[in-house]
Formats: structure tokens, sequence, C-alpha cells
């Protein structure tokens, strides 16, 4: 049963691990809006090694199953707790989530945003042929959201 028996008590990969997420949290939000926006091949090596890195920072050499589950069960907790925060204060949610950035306006790229947004032309030309369009000139709004994803708002 030694699969079963934590090297600590089982609180503290709760703490760990909900700990790792708060951190985690931080540290995407300082890397920006376009961190994991559209997930290109960059991205998800860096997921992965950012995982198995953390894996360590949860659960430490306990190799126990319990440690595990308690870690991941700490995290969802935390991330539910984190929505439901979201959901019902406007504060945090725009702490967490961040504002929406402002890229194309009447139909002129905003050279200085998108340098900001650390946003490259080819990311918005990408957005624009998605929407039909070779350029800009036919948008009214476009935005760099929260998630990362563009959003153009079009003439009729």
């Amino acid at each position: 049963m030694s699969w079963l028996t934590t090297q600590d008590p089982w609180w503290t990969y709760a703490l760990r691990g909900a700990l790792t997420y708060l951190g985690l949290l931080v540290l995407m939000r300082l890397a920006g809006k376009r961190a994991f926006g559209d997930l290109s091949a960059f991205d998800v090596i860096l997921l992965a090694l950012v995982g198995g890195t953390l894996r360590t920072a949860v659960i430490g050499h306990d190799a126990s199953m319990t440690s595990a589950f308690v870690g991941i069960a700490s995290m969802l907790a935390t991330d539910r707790l984190l929505a439901w925060l979201a959901a019902r204060c406007k504060r945090i949610n725009r702490l967490f989530e961040g504002y929406p950035l402002e890229i194309v306006r009447n139909g002129r790229r905003i050279p200085e945003a998108l340098r900001r947004a650390n946003l490259p032309d080819a990311a918005l030309d990408r957005a624009l042929h998605a929407a039909g369009r070779e350029t800009e000139a036919d948008v009214v709004l476009g935005r760099l959201e929260p998630n990362g994803k563009i959003t153009l708002i079009l003439r009729k």
C-alpha cells in the first residue's frame, strides 16, 4: 500500500498545489495576452515543460498516488474558487483576465498597441484573412482580447 501512503501530511500537497496554481497564474498574466491565445508549436513545447517542472513543486519527490490526486484536487478547487469570485466581482475578473487592447481603429492599424502586445503584423494578417479580408480597410474596430484572440468588427 506504499503507493497510497504519502511522505508528508495530505494538506501540504493541497497547499503546494494551490500556491503553484496561483504562482503560474501570476506568471501567465505577466507573460501577456498572447502567451497562449493561438497555440503554436513553441507554446505546446512550453506547456509540456512547464507541466513537467511544476510536478515537483506540487508533490516533490513523493511517488504516491494520493499526493498527486490531492495536489490536482487543490488546483482544480483553486481554479473553481477564482472562477466563482471572478463571476461575482468585476475587479477580480479584470485582475485575472485583463482588458482588451484596441489594435485597429477605423481601418488603420495602431502600431504602438501591436508593439506593446508583442503582436506581429503577420498575426493580425491571419485574423484578417480568417475574416475574409486582405487589409484592415474594412475594419471599424479590432481588439486583442484578454484571452489572446483577435476580434474584428467589420463595416457593413
